[in-house]
Protein backbone atom coordinates (compact mmCIF):
# COMPACT_ATOMS: atom_id res chain seq x y z
CA UNK A 1 0.00 0.00 0.00
CA UNK A 2 2.49 2.21 1.25
CA UNK A 3 4.55 2.32 -2.11
CA UNK A 4 1.90 2.60 -4.41
CA UNK A 5 0.80 5.80 -1.73
CA UNK A 6 4.11 6.94 -2.69
CA UNK A 7 3.87 6.60 -6.61
CA UNK A 8 0.09 8.54 -6.37
CA UNK A 9 1.90 11.06 -4.47
CA UNK A 10 4.80 11.47 -7.21
CA UNK A 11 2.49 11.54 -9.54
CA UNK A 12 0.82 14.68 -8.09
CA UNK A 13 3.39 16.57 -7.54
CA UNK A 14 4.93 16.26 -11.04
CA UNK A 15 1.69 17.42 -11.88
CA UNK A 16 1.47 19.89 -10.09
CA UNK A 17 4.90 21.30 -11.10
CA UNK A 18 6.34 21.04 -7.23
CA UNK A 19 8.77 18.90 -5.64
CA UNK A 20 7.50 17.64 -1.99
CA UNK A 21 10.51 17.47 0.87
CA UNK A 22 10.63 17.05 4.70
CA UNK A 23 11.51 19.85 6.35
CA UNK A 24 13.70 20.34 9.62
CA UNK A 25 16.03 23.23 8.83
CA UNK A 26 15.49 26.70 10.85
CA UNK A 27 15.38 28.10 7.32
CA UNK A 28 13.29 26.42 5.57
CA UNK A 29 11.01 26.19 8.67
CA UNK A 30 11.07 30.00 9.01
CA UNK A 31 10.04 30.40 5.58
CA UNK A 32 7.15 28.32 6.35
CA UNK A 33 5.67 30.55 9.34
CA UNK A 34 6.22 33.54 6.60
CA UNK A 35 3.90 31.44 3.72
CA UNK A 36 1.50 31.01 6.78
CA UNK A 37 1.55 34.16 7.95
CA UNK A 38 0.85 35.95 4.58
CA UNK A 39 -1.90 33.46 3.88
CA UNK A 40 -3.58 33.66 7.03
CA UNK A 41 -2.74 37.53 7.93
CA UNK A 42 -3.05 37.02 11.72
CA UNK A 43 -4.00 39.95 13.44
CA UNK A 44 -2.28 41.99 16.47
CA UNK A 45 1.11 40.47 15.84
CA UNK A 46 0.14 36.78 16.14
CA UNK A 47 1.06 33.93 13.97
CA UNK A 48 -0.39 30.62 12.85
CA UNK A 49 2.71 29.23 13.71
CA UNK A 50 6.26 29.50 14.60
CA UNK A 51 9.83 28.22 13.73
CA UNK A 52 10.35 27.31 17.56
CA UNK A 53 7.18 25.15 16.96
CA UNK A 54 8.09 23.75 13.59
CA UNK A 55 11.50 23.22 14.86
CA UNK A 56 10.43 21.00 18.21
CA UNK A 57 7.90 19.36 15.97
CA UNK A 58 10.41 18.25 13.23
CA UNK A 59 12.69 17.23 15.23
CA UNK A 60 10.29 15.10 17.85
CA UNK A 61 9.95 13.12 14.31
CA UNK A 62 6.20 14.70 13.01
CA UNK A 63 4.84 16.01 9.37
CA UNK A 64 6.74 19.19 8.23
CA UNK A 65 6.99 19.31 4.41
CA UNK A 66 6.93 22.16 1.62
CA UNK A 67 6.05 22.21 -1.62
CA UNK A 68 8.42 23.83 -3.74
CA UNK A 69 8.85 25.26 -7.48
CA UNK A 70 12.81 25.34 -7.61
CA UNK A 71 13.66 27.84 -4.78
CA UNK A 72 10.42 29.34 -4.26
CA UNK A 73 7.92 27.87 -1.36
CA UNK A 74 4.83 27.53 -3.07
CA UNK A 75 2.87 25.70 -0.11
CA UNK A 76 3.53 23.75 3.34
CA UNK A 77 1.88 21.34 5.99
CA UNK A 78 2.26 20.59 9.13
CA UNK A 79 0.54 17.56 11.06
CA UNK A 80 1.24 15.58 14.59
CA UNK A 81 0.63 12.18 16.02
CA UNK A 82 -2.15 11.69 17.93
CA UNK A 83 -2.53 9.23 21.03
CA UNK A 84 -2.10 6.59 21.74
CA UNK A 85 1.27 6.94 20.36
CA UNK A 86 1.32 7.36 16.36
CA UNK A 87 -2.56 5.61 16.22
CA UNK A 88 -3.03 8.83 13.85
CA UNK A 89 -1.75 11.79 12.72
CA UNK A 90 -3.60 14.85 12.88
CA UNK A 91 -3.29 17.61 10.00
CA UNK A 92 -3.01 21.02 12.02
CA UNK A 93 -2.51 23.01 8.99
CA UNK A 94 -2.03 23.54 5.22
CA UNK A 95 -1.56 26.42 2.84
CA UNK A 96 -0.73 27.21 -1.04
CA UNK A 97 0.71 30.58 -1.97
CA UNK A 98 -1.70 32.47 -4.08
CA UNK A 99 1.24 32.03 -6.77
CA UNK A 100 0.43 28.60 -6.00
CA UNK A 101 -3.51 28.69 -6.70
CA UNK A 102 -4.99 26.92 -9.63
CA UNK A 103 -2.49 24.11 -9.81
CA UNK A 104 -3.80 20.92 -7.17
CA UNK A 105 -0.66 21.90 -5.58
CA UNK A 106 -2.77 21.34 -1.83
CA UNK A 107 -4.08 18.09 -3.30
CA UNK A 108 -0.35 16.88 -3.81
CA UNK A 109 0.93 17.75 -0.17
CA UNK A 110 -1.71 15.64 1.14
CA UNK A 111 -1.06 12.93 -0.81
CA UNK A 112 2.58 13.48 0.29
CA UNK A 113 1.18 13.51 3.68
CA UNK A 114 -0.81 10.26 3.07
CA UNK A 115 1.83 8.38 1.91
CA UNK A 116 4.53 9.68 4.47
CA UNK A 117 1.92 8.33 7.36
CA UNK A 118 1.68 5.02 5.55
CA UNK A 119 5.65 4.76 5.57
CA UNK A 120 5.38 5.31 9.77
CA UNK A 121 2.92 2.63 9.43
CA UNK A 122 -0.14 5.00 10.44
CA UNK A 123 -3.34 4.54 8.67
CA UNK A 124 -5.59 7.69 9.87
CA UNK A 125 -4.77 11.17 9.13
CA UNK A 126 -7.65 13.84 11.01
CA UNK A 127 -7.80 17.44 10.85
CA UNK A 128 -11.08 20.04 10.91
CA UNK A 129 -12.25 22.72 8.46
CA UNK A 130 -14.92 25.30 8.30
CA UNK A 131 -18.01 23.64 7.08
CA UNK A 132 -18.80 26.80 5.68
CA UNK A 133 -16.15 27.18 2.99
CA UNK A 134 -17.81 25.22 -0.06
CA UNK A 135 -13.98 25.04 -1.71
CA UNK A 136 -12.57 22.97 1.48
CA UNK A 137 -16.23 20.59 1.85
CA UNK A 138 -15.49 19.94 -1.84
CA UNK A 139 -11.74 19.17 -1.46
CA UNK A 140 -11.70 17.47 1.58
CA UNK A 141 -14.80 15.30 1.27
CA UNK A 142 -15.15 14.60 -2.50
CA UNK A 143 -11.29 15.13 -3.41
CA UNK A 144 -9.42 13.49 -0.70
CA UNK A 145 -12.80 10.88 0.40
CA UNK A 146 -12.45 11.84 4.15
CA UNK A 147 -15.14 11.69 6.03
CA UNK A 148 -16.63 13.83 9.10
CA UNK A 149 -17.27 13.12 12.03
CA UNK A 150 -17.91 15.37 14.45
CA UNK A 151 -19.46 18.77 14.15
CA UNK A 152 -17.47 21.33 16.75
CA UNK A 153 -18.77 24.93 17.70
CA UNK A 154 -16.55 27.52 18.18
CA UNK A 155 -13.14 24.78 18.30
CA UNK A 156 -10.55 27.45 18.18
CA UNK A 157 -11.92 30.63 19.91
CA UNK A 158 -11.38 34.29 18.41
CA UNK A 159 -9.01 34.34 15.45
CA UNK A 160 -9.45 37.42 14.12
CA UNK A 161 -7.50 36.58 11.10
CA UNK A 162 -8.00 37.39 7.33
CA UNK A 163 -9.70 34.69 6.83
CA UNK A 164 -12.08 33.65 9.86
CA UNK A 165 -12.75 37.73 10.79
CA UNK A 166 -14.74 37.53 13.81
CA UNK A 167 -16.25 34.78 13.32
CA UNK A 168 -16.79 31.84 15.71
CA UNK A 169 -14.93 29.23 14.33
CA UNK A 170 -16.22 26.10 14.32
CA UNK A 171 -14.84 23.13 12.53
CA UNK A 172 -15.76 19.93 11.20
CA UNK A 173 -13.77 16.86 12.17
CA UNK A 174 -12.99 14.75 9.80
CA UNK A 175 -11.05 11.45 9.48
CA UNK A 176 -9.47 9.86 6.45
CA UNK A 177 -8.79 6.19 6.28
CA UNK A 178 -5.72 5.94 4.36
CA UNK A 179 -5.93 2.15 3.18
CA UNK A 180 -9.32 2.54 2.66
CA UNK A 181 -10.88 2.15 -1.16
CA UNK A 182 -12.31 5.76 -0.84
CA UNK A 183 -8.95 7.22 -0.23
CA UNK A 184 -7.24 4.76 -2.53
CA UNK A 185 -9.15 5.94 -5.77
CA UNK A 186 -9.46 9.46 -4.95
CA UNK A 187 -5.44 9.53 -4.86
CA UNK A 188 -5.35 8.31 -8.69
CA UNK A 189 -8.16 11.14 -9.60
CA UNK A 190 -11.17 9.07 -8.85
CA UNK A 191 -13.11 11.04 -6.33
CA UNK A 192 -16.39 9.86 -4.85
CA UNK A 193 -18.94 11.91 -6.12
CA UNK A 194 -22.68 12.55 -4.79
CA UNK A 195 -25.55 14.37 -6.71
CA UNK A 196 -27.50 16.46 -4.78
CA UNK A 197 -29.65 17.08 -8.02
CA UNK A 198 -30.55 13.63 -8.51
CA UNK A 199 -31.07 12.92 -4.95
CA UNK A 200 -33.67 15.90 -4.82
CA UNK A 201 -35.39 14.37 -7.79
CA UNK A 202 -35.78 11.25 -5.55
CA UNK A 203 -37.16 12.76 -2.73
CA UNK A 204 -34.44 13.94 -0.87
CA UNK A 205 -35.30 17.19 1.05
CA UNK A 206 -33.46 21.06 1.63
CA UNK A 207 -32.93 21.63 5.35
CA UNK A 208 -30.92 24.29 4.26
CA UNK A 209 -30.64 26.63 1.73
CA UNK A 210 -29.44 29.68 -0.14
CA UNK A 211 -32.19 32.45 0.14
CA UNK A 212 -32.61 35.11 -2.99
CA UNK A 213 -30.97 37.59 -0.47
CA UNK A 214 -27.77 35.22 0.04
CA UNK A 215 -28.68 34.46 3.21
CA UNK A 216 -29.43 30.93 4.90
CA UNK A 217 -33.30 29.26 4.62
CA UNK A 218 -34.06 26.80 7.11
CA UNK A 219 -36.60 24.43 6.49
CA UNK A 220 -38.32 20.64 7.45
CA UNK A 221 -36.65 17.95 6.08
CA UNK A 222 -37.83 14.66 7.66
CA UNK A 223 -36.48 12.56 4.87
CA UNK A 224 -33.83 9.60 5.50
CA UNK A 225 -31.71 11.94 3.15
CA UNK A 226 -31.08 15.53 3.33
CA UNK A 227 -29.14 18.37 1.90
CA UNK A 228 -27.89 21.00 3.72
CA UNK A 229 -26.54 23.88 2.07
CA UNK A 230 -23.63 26.25 2.07
CA UNK A 231 -23.05 29.89 0.61
CA UNK A 232 -21.01 30.30 -2.36
CA UNK A 233 -18.16 32.38 -1.01
CA UNK A 234 -18.67 32.99 2.81
CA UNK A 235 -15.24 34.92 3.33
CA UNK A 236 -16.08 37.59 1.24
CA UNK A 237 -19.67 37.37 2.83
CA UNK A 238 -18.15 37.80 6.35
CA UNK A 239 -15.80 41.13 4.92
CA UNK A 240 -18.85 42.57 2.97
CA UNK A 241 -21.90 41.59 5.26
CA UNK A 242 -20.67 40.30 8.77
CA UNK A 243 -24.37 39.91 9.91
CA UNK A 244 -25.51 37.88 6.95
CA UNK A 245 -22.12 35.75 8.05
CA UNK A 246 -23.34 35.52 10.96
CA UNK A 247 -26.11 34.33 10.38
CA UNK A 248 -25.01 31.20 8.20
CA UNK A 249 -23.06 30.19 11.43
CA UNK A 250 -25.67 29.93 13.51
CA UNK A 251 -27.75 28.56 10.96
CA UNK A 252 -25.74 25.58 9.89
CA UNK A 253 -24.43 24.73 13.36
CA UNK A 254 -27.81 24.10 14.26
CA UNK A 255 -29.32 22.10 11.14
CA UNK A 256 -25.62 20.25 9.98
CA UNK A 257 -24.79 20.30 13.82
CA UNK A 258 -28.02 18.97 14.96
CA UNK A 259 -28.18 16.38 12.29
CA UNK A 260 -24.50 14.74 13.26
CA UNK A 261 -25.88 15.07 17.50
CA UNK A 262 -28.59 13.19 15.99
CA UNK A 263 -26.09 10.48 14.65
CA UNK A 264 -27.13 11.27 11.20
CA UNK A 265 -23.82 10.61 8.42
CA UNK A 266 -22.22 13.31 6.46
CA UNK A 267 -21.48 10.76 3.02
CA UNK A 268 -20.51 13.05 0.81
CA UNK A 269 -20.71 17.13 -0.61
CA UNK A 270 -21.78 18.28 -4.15
CA UNK A 271 -19.62 20.95 -5.71
CA UNK A 272 -23.03 23.10 -6.22
CA UNK A 273 -22.78 23.69 -2.32
CA UNK A 274 -24.78 20.54 -0.49
CA UNK A 275 -23.57 18.46 2.06
CA UNK A 276 -25.61 14.98 1.68
CA UNK A 277 -26.32 13.40 4.91
CA UNK A 278 -28.40 10.32 5.83
CA UNK A 279 -30.07 9.42 8.54
CA UNK A 280 -30.50 5.85 7.58
CA UNK A 281 -28.05 3.58 10.23
CA UNK A 282 -25.19 1.87 8.44
CA UNK A 283 -25.75 -2.23 7.14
Amino acid sequence: MSAAASAAATAAAAASRVEIRDLTEVSDLTEVCRLFASIWQPGSGAQPVTTELLRAMSAAGNYVAGAYEGDELLGACLGFFGSPAKASLHSHIAGVAPRGLGRAIGFALKLHQRAWALRQHVSLITWTFDPLVRRNAHFNLAKLGAGPTRYLPDFYGPMRDGINGADDTDRLMVRWDLSGPVASAASLGEPARVDAAALREHGAAAALSVAPDGGPLAAVADGPVVLVGVPPDIETLRRTDPGRGQAWRVALREVLGGLMAEEARVVGFDRAGWYVVSREKPS
